[in-house]
């Protein structure tokens, strides 16, 4: 344990944050993503939800200010207009981490399984709503 880290980071998630560049994106997905197929670099918090993830690694992670949208997340099949509940928690934690409006891109399934091969890590969690699937953009301080 240390102090001012959320104890949800362990020392392999800690590791990938600090080894990640400015531009390089952090996968967060939910139980039904096929994330050992796709990841470069897995962490598997199987018994977190995808928001209480985003939250933890949002507390350390910067968001890129260079790019409109720092942040993803996968559109709805069949429906690219919905809004999943979820997104608002994602979107809520990210603003609230960030300190101001972020934006957020809704990409195409397949698309975001090919972002996501091309990430630097995936965290997998146990998230059982369906689309709790997010991309983080790494920033700068």
């Amino acid at each position: 344990m240390l102090k001012g880290i959320d104890p949800l980071l362990g020392p392999d998630l800690l590791r990938i944050l600090a080894a990640m560049g400015h531009g390089d994106e952090l996968v967060i997905v939910d139980a039904n993503f096929p994330a050992e197929a796709n990841a470069r670099r897995l962490v598997r918090l199987d018994d977190v939800r995808a928001t209480r993830a985003a939250e933890a690694i949002l507390s350390l992670l910067p968001l890129d200010e260079y790019v409109d949208e720092p942040a993803a997340v996968m559109a709805v099949v069949g429906d690219p207009n919905a809004e999943p509940e979820v997104w608002a928690e994602f979107r809520r934690i990210a603003e609230a981490a960030h300190g101001g409006p972020v934006g957020f891109e809704r990409v195409e399934r397949f698309a975001f399984y090919e972002r996501a091969r091309r990430a630097f890590a995936i965290v997998a969690t146990g998230e059982r709503r369906l689309y709790g699937n997010l991309i983080l953009t790494k920033g700068v301080l």
